[in-house]
């Protein structure tokens, strides 16, 4: 599309209904240009600085991902411009990888796929001994271990533990990272083991040449002839899957969700207000750690900003029994209830 002499494209003035009825592939997007451009630079240099001459190359798509065949990294296009990150926060809440800290984490989580895919590092005897099988079937769902110290912490949802490939690549992920402390945040941990594992194969693979080389690009958004609103449609299907019924029946009994009654407080901002006080109650309750509590407390947020949903009763007693139903998710979170595969 055209673009003003002011260098921004016209679809960035759009308001929101319109600049959903645009094509992707009409949007012409890249990474040059955007801030992307220096997120990938910086990811280079980290690499570069461990001594590795591997860069996988990086292109536009509809998410993050690392194909299994190809050593390169797909980021999702909404982090190419303002305008398309501020659509993504508005259609579902929040933008992955919105935050230069944020980006770098997925970068260099997506990098370790590459790698590992670059030097067929699954291959190896020892790889499979201290990570697992890379042919284990991805599971549709998975069960965290939120004490474990066999794996290391870097994205959340305790990611290492749902496959042996995601395990080396959050381990490479806080290996690669600068200043990193990973053998005092380790020390006396089993997943230490395998911190130094990945230290000594890339001292060692570090300036061989990648034995897979393709550049092939998978799904990328110049051939992702789908509107915004298409792709938002099937976007925001995938991740209403993931709310049980249960969930979404619980705040309606602790909320609502009324019409009529505009003028009421939001649920989601009042969650969010008395958010310290309710992970202190859960945690104290609960004996979990407030960053355990805060998963689902997230989740209570965002769903309840997704339904609308409104408080009609004293804030007092609703915060009670937000502490309630928190503590149930809370335990269900930890003990019992599986999380699907978001990645």
């Amino acid at each position: 599309m055209a673009k003003r002499p002011s260098g921004k494209p016209d679809w960035a003035r759009l308001p929101t209904d319109k600049l959903l009825d645009l094509r992707i592939c009409d949007l012409g997007l890249t990474l040059r240009g955007s801030v992307l451009e220096a997120r990938v630079a910086e990811l280079y240099d980290e690499l570069a600085r461990r001594g590795l001459r591997f860069r996988p190359h990086c292109w536009l798509s509809s998410e993050w991902f690392s194909p299994d065949d190809s050593p390169g990294i797909a980021i999702p296009f909404y982090l190419a411009h303002p305008r398309l990150a501020r659509l993504e926060r508005r259609m579902m809440l929040e933008v992955e990888g919105g935050t230069r800290k944020w980006c770098m984490q997925l970068l260099r989580h997506e990098a370790g796929h590459a790698i590992e895919t670059a030097y067929r590092l699954g291959r190896r005897p020892r790889w499979r001994k201290i990570f697992g099988n890379v042919s284990k079937p991805y599971p549709d769902y998975y069960n965290p271990k939120p004490f474990s110290r066999s794996y290391v912490h870097h994205l959340d949802w305790w990611y290492a533990q749902s496959h042996p490939c995601e395990d080396f690549a959050e381990t490479f992920a806080v290996w690669l990272r600068p200043q990193s402390t990973w053998r005092r945040r380790y020390r006396k941990w089993p997943a230490l083991k395998k911190l130094e594992y990945v230290d000594d194969l890339m001292s060692r693979i570090g300036r061989e040449p990648a034995k897979v080389r393709s550049r092939a690009t998978v799904e990328p958004v110049s051939k992702d002839r789908r509107t915004l609103r298409e792709h938002y449609a099937d976007k925001q299907r995938r991740f209403e899957e993931d709310y049980p019924d249960f969930f979404d029946r619980d705040l309606r009994r602790l909320f609502t969700d009324t019409p009529d009654r505009p003028r009421l407080p939001k649920a989601a901002t009042f969650l969010r207000r008395v958010s310290p006080q309710l992970r202190r109650i859960v945690s104290a309750w609960t004996g979990e750690y407030i960053y355990t509590v805060d998963m689902p407390l997230k989740e209570m947020i965002a769903r309840c900003k997704e339904l609308d949903l409104r408080v009609d009763r004293p804030p007092e007693q609703v915060k009670l029994e937000a502490a309630v139903m928190l503590t149930m998710h809370t335990t269900s979170f930890v003990h019992s209830t599986q999380h699907r595969l978001a990645m």
